[in-house]
């Protein structure tokens, strides 16, 4: 039999077990705002029991076994996986978001048909490349109307030169956003670096708390989790486990972290031409993204972007091409020819001939040097407005650049779309995470109340015997 001490020794067991249960409560409680923290539960079981002759065995009371935390390795390796796609998508998003701001045009739909967003598409702005396009052809179609008036004149070379402008503040700004996502990309190596080394210190944190108190380290588990989610939103990560619990992390295939070694880390380098992508430090191993915000800042970059860019360029170098070759063959007012109109090669450096600044008789608007009044120049000038260009898949100048901004807006659009479509993935992916290892303000209510009463119901079983051994103690006196 356990006799009076021994009881006494159960129920001091049993305040000890009844008062772990209210810390761990607290502990839920207190990081109930907590998002990387995983609620716990303490692990009770009965202690030793003793023989008793002709009994059978006694049990001694109950004792704390461990402090468990509740966590789903499946549920953890999904989020993160969603965090990949979700930080590659906002990259994107907020790329192409400036990409079309830069543009200086506001997109307008109308959907009429299976092609509607082929050809319904309008732009709009105060002066954008549409209207600059539009109103240089148009301005060529009123000096042809009135070939001897240096007022249309004028007005064509203040259009010409707006339109010039905005071709290169439209190539400065696209310029400019490639270099911010640049910085953006080497911002986002820096922060990874720095998880890599947090998730190799906890590594070694963890291994060191477990091996010293035989349980499990919770807290730096959370901590850990916490920074390989963080980690999977710049890059999408690979999360391995030995057989010894041993935690290894990998980007592209390259093991960068296992336990406490950091074994390489990040660096973006220029791949040639200015492609600023991601190699590892020490090997030189070019890495390739497959996902998080670096790989969607690499892809819209090199991708939507470039392309944007590219074709912008080629309509100002046709534009520039064609305009300086129906322009060199006329005849200006004082009968000078040769001239371009353009000068540049694209929408980099495209300007007004100096020449023609200032100048509006040096137009050359006419087909003859001696016939002032001939508009032929210049009504062929006006008509490469309408002129379907084989070079740009049968457009016109303007159709060219109204398809060009439209796929931009289109490639937005997808994105959108797919960001809709995670975010309700990643929210029912959360939910059923929080349900399952979040804290229940109403559930940890219910266990403090359990364990204070189980305290109570212990510290009467010390009262019990205390008022039994004063018992004892008497009926010896």
């Amino acid at each position: 039999m356990l006799g009076l001490f021994g009881t006494l020794n159960m129920g001091a067991r049993s305040l000890q077990t009844q008062q772990m249960g209210v810390e761990v409560s607290g502990h839920n409680l207190s990081n109930v705002n907590n998002p990387n923290y995983s609620r716990q539960r303490v692990e009770i079981e009965t202690s030793l029991t003793v023989p008793v002759t002709g009994l059978g065995m006694e049990g001694t009371g109950a004792s704390v076994s461990a402090i468990k935390q509740i966590r789903d390795q499946i549920l953890d390796d999904q989020v993160t996986s969603e965090f990949s796609v979700s930080g590659s998508l906002a990259s994107q998003q907020r790329a192409l978001q400036y990409a079309q701001a830069n543009l200086g045009q506001r997109i307008d739909r109308q959907s009429s048909g299976p092609d509607a967003a082929a050809t319904a598409t309008s732009l709009a702005g105060e002066f954008g490349l549409a209207e600059g396009i539009t109103t240089l052809f148009n301005s060529f179609q009123s000096v042809g109307v009135n070939p001897r008036d240096n007022t249309e004149r004028t007005v064509l070379l203040e259009n010409a030169k707006a339109l010039a402008s905005k071709f290169r503040q439209t190539d400065t700004r696209l310029q400019l956003l490639k270099t911010t996502l640049d910085d953006s990309l080497a911002s986002d190596v820096t922060s990874a670096n720095r998880l890599l080394g947090d998730i190799a210190k906890l590594n070694d944190q963890i291994t060191d708390a477990e091996n010293r108190t035989s349980g499990s380290a919770n807290d730096l588990r959370d901590q850990r989790q916490g920074k390989i989610e963080e980690l999977a939103k710049l890059a999408k990560i690979s999360v391995s486990r030995s057989a010894t619990d041993v935690l290894s992390v990998a980007i592209g295939g390259t093991t960068l972290v296992t336990g406490k070694n950091q074994l390489d880390s990040l660096q973006s380098y220029d791949a040639g031409g200015g492609q600023m992508l991601v190699r590892t430090v020490t090997s030189g191993m070019p890495l390739a993204m497959t996902g998080g915000s670096m790989e969607g800042t690499i892809s819209t970059r090199d991708g939507a972007i470039a392309k944007l860019r590219q074709d912008i360029n080629s309509l100002a170098s046709l534009i520039i091409t064609d305009v300086n070759t129906t322009h060199a063959a006329g005849f200006s007012l004082t009968g000078s020819t040769g001239a371009n109109f353009f000068s540049g090669t694209d929408a980099s450096n495209i300007t007004l001939n100096s020449a023609l600044d200032g100048s509006p008789q040096l137009v050359q608007a006419s087909a003859s040097a001696t016939l002032q009044g001939d508009n032929q120049v210049a009504v062929q000038l006006a008509q490469l407005g309408d002129k379907k260009q084989p070079t740009l898949s049968g457009q016109t100048f303007g159709q060219y650049f109204n398809r060009t901004v439209a796929d931009i807006g289109q490639s937005l659009s997808s994105v959108n779309g797919q960001t809709e479509t995670e975010d309700v993935v990643q929210t029912m992916l959360t939910r059923q995470r929080d349900s399952l290892m979040g804290v229940s303000i109403d559930e940890e209510m219910t266990d403090l109340v359990k364990f204070q009463k189980a305290y109570q119901a212990s510290a009467r079983i010390i009262t019990t015997i205390d008022e039994m051994l004063d018992t004892v103690l008497n009926m010896k006196r």
